[in-house]
């Protein structure tokens, strides 16, 4: 399978740049809404911070086109929590063996 539909292009989790609060910052794994681009629709993952200020984020479906680079900013509701950077991406680990 070959271009915009390649199962490559899609992730489930990624790792970030120490993240920017801009609500109280929190230290244990919650749920909240994440977008990597501007218009994309509000999308529902576990945050997990870590000990170095990153956080890992692991989205309920897999998302498409994601690359570091990209800000991840997350939500809850219309409140914007805060975002970082996005340092690496993870695959299935069927497709990163073969790839």
């Amino acid at each position: 399978m070959q271009g915009h539909d390649h199962p490559l292009l899609e992730s489930r989790e990624l790792s970030t740049a120490p993240w920017h609060w801009l609500a109280a910052p929190r230290r244990e794994p919650f749920r909240c809404s994440v977008k990597v681009r501007y218009r994309q629709s509000d999308q529902a993952a576990r945050l997990e911070p870590r000990p170095d200020g990153s956080m890992h984020i692991v989205f309920e479906e897999p998302q498409r086109a994601v690359t570091p680079g990209q800000y991840a900013v997350a939500y809850d509701g219309e409140r914007c929590l805060g975002g970082a950077v996005i340092e690496s991406l993870a695959r299935p680990a069927k497709l990163s063996a073969a790839a």
